[in-house]
């Protein structure tokens, strides 16, 4: 007996149960507000502390009560609500729920993470689905229900997609307006109108056509008559056809419809516009490996510590480097930057130190030799299996 008792620290497979509380959080959730109906989140909230009660349940926390996707588990409200549960300091056991679906519906996804949360002591709880999720049975139950969601969820966006298209075939944009557009309604039916601010940036779409400006003096332009855009984001807008009259989206596979919306500008000046900006307007051309600039991105600017860009002036032909940020201004001419780079590697050479030098060629030969052996064996090997 005694002798049972020294051997039982060897033993296998007895495995600590995990602690199990009362304790527990709430998380409840709507798509958008017009999908409220029926699942409203003050609905919700009431049914899953209802449950607690009768269950003798500490709800600990509440998350959730706002309108998340459930397409996805990238959800705010939904991954602080994992992450309280598992870093709380007194146990958690369950995550009550209206139904699986208000969970997620993102499918082998959220059956992974119930799957790491079940792991941990941690179960789902459904109050319209009741089932005991610390069961193989109930597990397996619940992991059915939220495949279900998924294929519920793909249904509707099928349907939902088919209507798009539809509508977007008969040239009706049914998404929100893009910049520069106000959504009206005339006589019951939906208008997509330019508002003040389409008014200044078809002004912008002529500066650029007319006096081949750069993006910032469009945007500086823009600023004193009131619009504040960011120089950035004028490239997207430019390649906007919406603006031109023309609507692409993703299911209409690679084609452009007639919109019924109002036209910002003719097809013509959009084309010419993109035409612009396909080329360099800038007098240098900027390459990803270039023999005349091989330091840029290695360089750093002295005034701000930012890595330096290295381009071509068309105009001389001759290679600079110049700091990436905005207002800097720290322009240097290559040549006398890789004349100083140069200098600076003469120091680092093995010339002036023998010693250093001997060890390095001797290294050089070991590896060398190291490897030639090695092939050599591969071709004693194959011609041994030619002669078989």
């Amino acid at each position: 007996m005694k002798n049972s008792l020294l051997f039982d620290q060897f033993a296998k497979g007895n495995t600590t149960a995990l602690k199990r509380t009362n304790n527990c959080v709430i998380y409840t959730r709507v798509s958008s507000k017009e999908q409220e109906q029926g699942y409203s989140l003050e609905t919700q909230r009431k049914a899953c502390e209802e449950y607690a009660a009768k269950s003798n349940y500490s709800i600990l926390g509440q998350f959730g009560g706002t309108y998340e996707s459930a397409k996805t588990d990238e959800r705010k409200e939904f991954n602080k609500m994992l992450s309280f549960v598992k870093k709380c300091r007194e146990k958690i056991t369950y995550i009550i729920v209206y139904s699986v679906d208000r969970f997620s519906r993102s499918g082998a996804n959220a059956i992974y993470i119930k799957d790491q949360l079940r792991q941990e002591g941690i179960y789902l709880v459904a109050v319209t689905q009741p089932g005991d999720a610390s069961t193989s049975s109930g597990d397996f139950q619940q992991n059915i229900q939220i495949i279900f969601s998924q294929y519920d969820n793909q249904l509707r966006r099928e349907k939902c997609m088919a209507g798009v298209k539809e509508a977007l075939n008969r040239g009706e944009w049914c998404h929100k307006a893009p910049y520069g557009y106000d959504e009206i309604k005339v006589n019951g039916k939906r208008q997509i109108v330019l508002n003040e601010k389409g008014k200044l940036l078809q002004k912008a779409f002529y500066w650029k056509l007319n006096e081949r400006i750069t993006h910032t003096e469009i945007s500086e332009r823009l600023a004193e008559r009131g619009l504040i855009l960011d120089e950035k984001r004028l490239s997207g807008y430019f390649r906007n056809p919406f603006y031109c009259g023309l609507m692409a989206h993703n299911s209409l596979g690679g084609k452009l419809i007639e919109g019924k919306h109002e036209i910002m500008i003719p097809k013509e000046v959009f084309l010419k516009v993109n035409d612009l900006l396909s080329e360099n307007t800038q007098g240098y051309s900027c390459h990803e490996e270039n023999e005349p600039i091989p330091l840029k991105r290695f360089l750093k600017c002295g005034h701000c510590g930012v890595a330096m860009r290295g381009y071509i002036v068309k105009t001389k032909n001759l290679p600079y480097y110049k700091c990436n940020t905005k207002g800097c201004c720290n322009n240097k001419r290559a040549k006398d930057l890789h004349d100083v780079f140069e200098s600076g590697l003469y120091f680092l050479t093995l010339a002036e130190n023998q010693g250093v030098r001997s060890l390095v060629t001797k290294q050089v030969i070991v590896g060398y030799n190291k490897g030639h052996k090695e092939k050599e064996g591969d071709k004693e090997t194959l011609k041994r299996q030619k002669l078989k």
